[in-house]
């Protein structure tokens, strides 16, 4: 069995060894595009360091020796620097862009590529919203992680490096002068950074329950209303955006931290510079367009400063949705195909369809224990039901044969392969479901239909429709097989999902059938409809069906009576109401059930 997920796991890799990996898994490939932008933003630190030196001739030449012949070089000279300056810019973040976006793009396909392998379990037991946020949320901060840790390593890093050599080549001791403050900001900056990855990963749990209450609210919203449960969905979504909007807050305010820092030891620096500096000046010692340079290479420098300052934050951030996406990557499926598995065909390519479950026995936890030794028999072209009360294990049968779960002990074979032993594919491939929760996608009557066979062409697809007495309805449609059957086929009946989802398992045409109370919840008319459709797809193949309405299983070939996770009774419909056993008081007790419905109808 699959171990239990939940969404608020908490970080637990370091920061060096979660950059490790993701330099390694998601950056490295990009290593000749970012190449790339690092000399666009080597471009651009000469060029602001530049622009800071040429601050001395401005002075000096034009302003203070009054230099005419110097107005034009000077001039051009500043005008194709910060011409430069903006190419190299937009190369630098047309390139960063790129490389972060096709992150976003590959972490979302791995991480939709690992869920998809996925056993049901997992998905029993995760968070839905949990998982959509680290879609949404997780791998974007991470993104944004990615981008600006470049973009301040390569262009903000460069700059700097830059503008602190013209200081120094100004005045290398007034350099030292100004610059021996900001080390001591690095000590808090780092704490802060700690603490904005804390805070991160608490919002990002928040985020992912957000979304599971609007998407359960959304699909519930007839139950919400039917029951007058606005005032109570409004305020459990006001509690949990409170909670994300404190957070925030608590984000925006440790982020906010590292600028009064910053802002004041830069005070502190400009204001020493200014006094130090300027009595140099006033000496004679310096002039003033190298002072002016020296000033300007100093003001320029604040900002990248400033941004390498709160680096860490960023970076926190992302790694903190960084740790969580590679916490589901690492995941494992409770239920894999083994190395040699074969295909579930036989030589001549075809599978018979006998299913045999020999001294089944299996529990969805230790407290809740399903089959306690079921031994059952489909035979090949057969069709056999399981009937019994809620809870007596059926829908967990019919789990085991795809290899939904697996079993804790004995085996579920299929013409003699343990179904452990096959492919999921050819296991999987010759099997088709249809059951009472039926599943429709957003998207049109043909590719709904279309969902149980790959590349069917359009007349296969019809006849699909025809045989599962669908077609005509579809055409009643506004669009016909066009129309957009809406979020679970909610803009259809449940006779008409119903009938999709036949004419869908019709295409598939596997020679294995399981129907998992396919009628239950319908009315009397679209039954009728359904049963009609349901006959003409058991027709010649292996069927297993868990009926609620023992009236629709009477021409089973088998009948098998599960109680307590086990086979109380088999036999025909003749043979069970003979025997007078569980099954006779079954079938009396619904009878006279129905009986009873009737006579009030009638009245």
């Amino acid at each position: 069995m699959a171990a239990a997920f939940h969404t608020d796991q908490p970080q637990h890799a370091s920061s060096a060894s979660l950059l490790a990996r993701l330099f390694r898994e998601s950056v490295r490939r990009y290593a000749g595009l970012i190449g790339l932008a690092l000399l666009c933003m080597a471009v651009t630190a000469g060029a602001t360091a530049l622009s800071a030196w040429l601050m001395e001739p401005v002075v000096n030449d034009i302003f203070v020796a009054r230099d005419r012949d110097m107005l034009m070089p000077v001039g051009l000279a500043v005008f194709a620097v910060f011409f430069v300056k903006g190419l190299a810019n937009y190369g630098q973040a047309v390139l960063m862009a790129r490389v972060g976006l096709r992150i976003i793009a590959d972490s979302q396909n791995r991480l939709f590529d690992k869920l998809s392998r996925m056993d049901v379990q997992f998905f029993h037991d995760a968070n839905t919203g949990g998982l959509i946020s680290r879609f949404l949320v997780d791998i974007n901060q991470m993104r944004v992680a990615v981008s600006t840790a470049w973009t301040s390593l390569g262009k903000d890093l460069l700059t700097l490096v830059g503008l602190i050599g013209v200081t120094f080549y100004q005045d290398w001791q007034l350099a030292l002068v100004a610059f021996f403050v900001f080390p001591v900001a690095l000590l808090p900056i780092v704490r802060l950074g700690g603490r904005m990855r804390k805070v991160t990963a608490n919002t990002q749990r928040e985020m992912g329950l957000f979304t599971t209450l609007l998407e359960q609210t959304f699909q519930g919203i007839r139950v919400v209303k039917a029951y007058g449960m606005e005032v109570y969905e409004r305020s459990r979504v006001g509690d949990i955006v409170e909670r994300i909007f404190g957070l925030n807050m608590k984000a925006e305010r440790t982020r906010a931290l590292s600028s009064p820092i910053m802002e004041t030891l830069g005070g502190v620096a400009v204001g020493v510079v200014v006094i130090y500096g300027g009595h140099r000046v006033i000496e004679g010692v310096t002039d003033a367009g190298s002072f002016f340079s020296f000033i300007t290479a100093l003001l320029l420098a604040y900002e990248p400063m400033k941004r390498l300052a709160n680096l860490n934050a960023v970076l926190q951030q992302g790694l903190a949705g960084a740790d969580r996406l590679f916490q589901m990557l690492d995941m494992e499926p409770a239920i894999v195909e083994r190395p040699n598995a074969r295909d579930l065909a036989d030589a001549n390519g075809t599978v018979e369809g006998r299913i045999e479950l020999s001294q089944v026995r299996f529990a969805y936890s230790p407290e809740q224990v399903a089959l306690r030794g079921v031994d059952l028999d489909v035979p090949a072209g057969k069709t056999v039901a399981l009937v019994g009360p809620s809870g007596a294990g059926k829908s967990t049968i019919l789990n085991l044969i795809p290899r939904f779960y697996d079993v804790d002990a004995g085996r579920v074979t299929i013409d003699g392969v343990d179904v452990r032993d096959a492919t999921f594919a050819s296991l999987r491939g010759a099997l088709a479901l249809v059951s009472q929760e039926v599943t429709l996608f957003d998207d049109t009557v043909r590719a709904n239909i279309a969902y149980g066979r790959a590349g069917a062409s359009e007349t296969e697809i019809v006849e699909a429709a025809r045989h599962a007495a669908a077609h005509d309805f579809i055409m009643e449609l506004p669009d016909g097989y066009d129309t957009q059957v809406g979020e679970q086929g909610v803009k259809l009946s449940g006779g008409q999902r119903q009938r999709l989802a036949i004419a869908r398992a019709m295409l598939k045409n596997a020679p294995i059938l399981l129907l998992d109370e396919a009628t239950s919840a319908l009315d009397t008319e679209s039954e009728r409809q359904v049963q009609a459709a349901l006959e003409a797809l058991m027709a010649d193949r292996t069927t297993l069906v868990i009926a609620h309405r023992l009236s629709t299983i009477v021409r089973a070939d088998l009948i098998y009576v599960i109680l307590d996770g086990q086979v109380a009774e088999q036999g025909s419909h003749g043979e069970l109401l003979a025997r007078g056993g569980h099954y006779k008081r079954l079938y009396e007790l619904q009878f006279a059930s129905e009986a009873d419905l009737r006579r009030a109808a009638g009245r």
